[in-house]
């Protein structure tokens, strides 16, 4: 083989391992998200929130609006809300909000409920492109969310297959803390238990209003939490357990 030939065989090598290599990745993403994905991925599995001081964890408390209840029978998610809590602080200035067009029809009631029009969606931007950005606003976080199965449940669903990433993040329902001083508390509408708190209640089922009220609703609990003497997560884990 000649040089000009060897040349040209590494060469067609190359470009066939390169293929290899991304042959899995979904055709949108490019190496840099892919990388992303991987670290944040790594950091989920070294990250240790358990212990840390309850004031000062810092978690995201999300909403999601969607089109119905079942991600597994072809519902879909509309909208995101985010706001990043310290401890007991909200910071009012880290929040994320974005419309997701859904691709399919949206039924009249959800229209209705979430005052988001047919024409807000059909110009919003891809689910997998916000996805991207939501993960990237988060990070490793823990998450909490008002009814989070309901959350966990879509973004397991939808980072799997719009992504190809495995939705690892800790998600903590606010009926966690709550349970500290209601031990058999129901499942209550956000709205409710937000007026029992003496929480405003304003434009509900608004992805972001939502995140908001249940960020005043976690960092409530919280404060009642350390006044009871638990110091982190852990602790709380651990009375829960006895009292199941």
């Amino acid at each position: 083989m000649g040089m000009n030939d060897m040349v040209r065989f590494f060469r067609q090598m190359t470009g066939k391992l390169g293929s290899h290599i991304y042959a899995g990745m979904p055709p949108h993403l490019n190496p840099q998200k892919m990388s992303f994905l991987r670290q944040l991925q790594k950091e989920m599995k070294e990250g240790n929130s358990l212990d840390c001081p309850l004031e000062e964890l810092p978690v995201v408390v999300f909403d999601l609006e969607t089109t119905g209840f079942y991600p597994e029978k072809g519902d879909r998610i509309i909208s995101i809300g985010a706001v990043k809590v310290i401890g007991s602080s909200i910071l009012d200035g880290e929040v994320f909000y974005s419309l997701i067009n859904p691709e399919i029809p949206v039924p009249t009631d959800i229209l209705r409920l979430t005052s988001i029009t047919d024409e807000d969606l059909m110009t919003a931007p891809q689910t997998t492109e916000v996805l991207l950005k939501f993960l990237n606003f988060i990070g490793s976080s823990v998450l909490i969310a008002h009814h989070a199965k309901h959350e966990q449940a879509f973004m397991k669903k939808f980072t799997s297959s719009h992504l190809r990433f495995n939705f690892e993040h800790r998600v903590i329902d606010t009926s966690f803390l709550i349970r500290l001083f209601k031990p058999v508390v129901t499942s209550l509408p956000l709205e409710q238990i937000c007026l029992e708190c003496g929480i405003e209640v304003e434009n509900r089922h608004h992805a972001l209003a939502d995140a908001k009220m249940t960020a005043n609703l976690w960092t409530f609990y919280i404060k009642k939490a350390r006044e009871q003497g638990y110091r982190d997560l852990r602790e709380v884990y651990e009375y829960l357990s006895l009292i199941r």
